[in-house]
This record gives structure tokens, sequence and C-alpha cells, in this order.
């Protein structure tokens, strides 16, 4: 490694200021994580703490359709990427413009059409986006307001990322009754608009839809066949992380934060969505299968770790009359974890060709304020545990492969010409691991702890992991 960049890879036969015995280990490009919701964390945990200390040199942000930009606060790509250069990060950056957020900005929060004025803003948001270094375009139509646009409005959108070879990250309409028709609705929206297509998070979710993974998989690989360029990521757990507003009907969450709860808290109103809630429940098989994982007010960080079925019986209520009362005490931002897939499932995702692993998850760290929260585990453990768990000891594949999927084939998925590979020339983010001892520690009960097995790390040639601890350095770049 010389000026933060591969110069050599061999029996060099030369002498260096620093040499490292790796002798039983493996040595492989530093991990990437195409799908996460780092972004604004990397603020509280520069370091990059839940993803170094997990072998990730980069983070892609962006994801889902919400983005930190265009926003008050950072109007563009190049304002929110100028305030993470401002200070110095451990890991490497770069995001997706959120079309969710992109049509909040531009159209608000209801559930109207686009003018014409605001499709001419979009593009050019989405224009001067791609030109500061976005990946691309990233949907979560299953969230307002991105879910209140047309196919017609995304495509269009889509032709701008396409025009500069960007990444159209999906977060599907839906991922449970009607999943197999929002994958061919993704399908259709890449293939009418040229763009490039990355199915986030694939996944049949709850039990009567299981049988519906086979399927997801033809419909991509009919797709890719046809000559669509298709991919997907998936984490390697079989619960999902949402926000508890997932229980309000997609027309009831629309508008300003005072007027979902003012529906909230309207006796009639209210018991229409409480139907709606306890209908998604009943097919997440139950409320002991919903776990609060945040909270804000320090009344409810009781809550925090226990099922929806445990608290509304401390409470002696229903279930719905607790998840009512707490969205109106926490504003509607409260966090949830849903045990709602199964583990076949996540083999034959991870194990596809097309498949890759993907935390969805974000930069945390056991102390400071990110540490009284309860994250998903993957934050944590998603890139170790595909290794170790499905890897080595599941046997799903070659070490080889695996690594291939943890870095060179999402580096391809961005369009990166220097990362995912060792390879001269390219930037030196590179990982030392035991291929042995390579696990996730982190759990549901307790999440805030790293995994285990990765010994060295460098982003950017800075040695940053050094036997398995911090060296507090932080030469981690913005990719723009």
């Amino acid at each position: 490694i010389k000026d933060g960049k591969i110069s050599a890879i061999g029996d060099l036969g030369r002498s260096a200021d620093r040499i490292i015995n790796a002798k039983g280990k493996a040595v492989s490009p530093g991990f990437i994580d195409l799908h996460t919701h780092t972004d604004g964390n990397l603020f509280d945990a520069p370091l990059g703490d839940s993803k170094i200390y997990q072998g990730v040199t980069l983070d892609i942000g962006g994801n889902c359709g919400d983005s930190p930009f265009p926003s008050a606060k950072w109007e563009s790509a190049a304002a929110f990427y100028g305030a993470l250069s401002a200070g110095k990060i451990g890991i490497n950056y770069k995001s997706f413009i959120g079309q969710g957020q992109l049509r909040s900005f531009v159209v608000g929060d209801n559930n109207v059409p686009a003018t014409s004025d605001n499709m001419s803003k979009m593009i050019g948001i989405v224009s001067a986006a791609m030109e500061q270094g976005a990946a691309g375009i990233s949907c979560g139509l299953e969230y307002t307001p991105g879910s209140y646009a047309p196919d017609e409005e995304i495509v269009e959108l889509c032709k701008v990322v396409a025009r500069y070879g960007g990444l159209f990250a999906i977060h599907m309409r839906n991922e449970d009754d009607r999943v197999e028709e929002s994958v061919s609705e993704a399908i259709k929206i890449a293939q009418a608009s040229g763009v490039r297509l990355q199915i986030s998070h694939l996944k049949a979710q709850n039990a009567v839809n299981w049988h519906k993974a086979s399927s997801l998989i033809k419909l991509i690989e009919d797709a890719k066949k046809s000559g669509l360029d298709i991919a997907f990521d998936r984490y390697p757990y079989i619960a999902f992380s949402t926000g508890m507003s997932s229980f309000i009907p997609m027309n009831d969450r629309q508008g300003t934060t005072d007027e979902v709860v003012a529906r909230l808290k309207d006796t009639e109103k209210s018991k229409l969505i409480g139907e709606y809630a306890d209908s998604r429940i009943k097919r997440l098989g139950g409320s002991g299968n919903v776990v609060v994982t945040s909270c804000t007010l320090p009344e409810n960080k009781k809550y925090i770790g226990k099922s929806v079925k445990e608290c509304a019986q401390i409470n002696g209520v229903s279930d719905w009359e607790f998840i009512r009362e707490l969205l109106i005490s926490e504003r509607v931002s409260v966090s949830i974890i849903g045990f709602a897939m199964r583990e076949e499932n996540v083999k034959l995702f991870l194990s596809h060709d097309l498949g890759m692993p993907a935390s969805d998850g974000s930069v945390y760290s056991p102390f400071g304020k990110l540490g009284e929260t309860m994250p998903h585990p993957r934050s944590y453990g998603t890139f170790p545990r595909f290794i170790g768990k499905y890897c080595r000891d599941e046997k799903l594949m070659s070490l080889e492969r695996a690594i291939m999927k943890c870095t060179s084939l999402p580096a391809s998925r961005l369009g990166l010409k220097d990362r995912g590979l060792l390879n001269p020339g390219y930037k030196a983010d590179i990982g030392v691991f035991d291929p042995n001892t390579i696990i996730d520690k982190a759990t549901f009960a307790l999440p805030h702890q790293y995994a285990s097995g990765i010994e060295h790390v460098f982003v950017n040639g800075a040695h940053t992991i050094k036997d398995g601890m911090n060296t507090g350095e932080l030469f981690g770049s913005v990719l723009s």
C-alpha cells in the first residue's frame, strides 16, 4: 500500500514501513454495503463504528426513497456531501437521491399529482444530484409521500438517472400479498426508462407468501434474459425493521405530522385505522412478532425491546390501543422489528447469482445517543454473519464467491472503477479476517455488539482497525 492505493501484489521481496503477518487469514477488498440508511448517523459516529468493525469500508445511503437531500437543511447532494466532508469520517460514503424526499421537497406530503412545473423541477434536481455524485435514485413505494407517485412519474426521473449510468434502487410498493405484482412493476419501470435496476431487500413477507420466493426469482431471471440490467440485495436475517407508522393506511399517513396525529386522536377515524392495523398484525402472525426498537420520550423507553403483545398486556389494553397511544405520544416516530420471513428464503436469495448481502441498516455505536437505541442487529452483523453463518457453517457457497458478493459485485452495480477488487492502482480499502472465526455477535436483545474475526481494516490506505481495535484513523471519503 502506498499513497492510499494498492501499489503491488505478490511476493515482493522489498522492505516496507509496516508489515502485517496475515498467515492463515483471508485478505479481501473492504466490504461494500449497497443498501444503508447511514446518512446523518455519521455525524454522531464518524468512525462508522458498527460498520468498520465488520469490515465495511463503503456505505451507500439514501435508500428506500429517503435521503438527507433535497431538504431545507441540505438543498442538494453537494451540500450534504460538503457537510460530511467538513468533518472526518472513518468509512467511505455515497448516497442515492431519495424519490420520496424529492417529492416531499417539491410536491409536498399529500396525495396529489405532480404538475408539469413540479416535474421540471424534480428532473432538474435529479440531474444536478447525479452531476454531484449521487449513486442514482431510490424509491420507497411502501412509504409516503413517494408512494403517491404513479409509475409514469418515476419513469421520467429514472430516465435522467439512466443517462448518467446510475442505479435505480427500489423498495417495492408491496413485499407481502402483492409482492409478485410489485416485482413486475419495478421491472416495467426500469424497462420503460432504460435504467439499471436494483431490487432492495428482496423478500416474500408473512407465512402465506413464503412460497412465492421462487416465482420472484423467476421474474428477475426472465427480466435479465430479456436484456435488463438487474440484481437484488438481501439482509441475512428473518426479521425486517421499519416504522410503526406502517400500521396506518397509506392515505391516512399523508400531510403533516400534526394531521396524522389528529387522525389517530379522532375516535371514528382511529377505529378504522385500528382495523387496518389489526389486519396487518394478524398477517404478521400476531403482535408477539412485532418488537418496539426506538422511542424518544423517557416514559416510553421501557417499551424498547418488548413486543407489542407484552406492552399491551403491561398496560391492560388492546394491541391497537397501545400502538395508537404510543404513536400519538411519540408523534408517529417509533421504530419496530417484525419477524415475518423464513430461513429457506434467506438462503435462496443470498445464494443466487444476482443476489448480494446488504444491511438495510445504519452506522451505530454502543456509545453516545446512538447507543441508547435498539437497532436491528444487521447494522452490526450483516457481513460477518453472511460469511460465517451462510458461507462457512451452512456451506451455501465458497469463500471466494461470498467475498465477491460483498465486494466486486456491489462495486460493479455502482460503476466503481477503483474499489471492490485487490488490484494495483485501486484504492486500498482492505480487510483482513479469520475465516474460521468471523461471525456476528449482535442479537435482537443485545444489538450493540461488534462482530468477531475482523483483525485489520484499511480505508484509503489508513490502518483503521488494527488487531481488532480502532486506531482512531479517520480517512474515509465522500465519493462524488
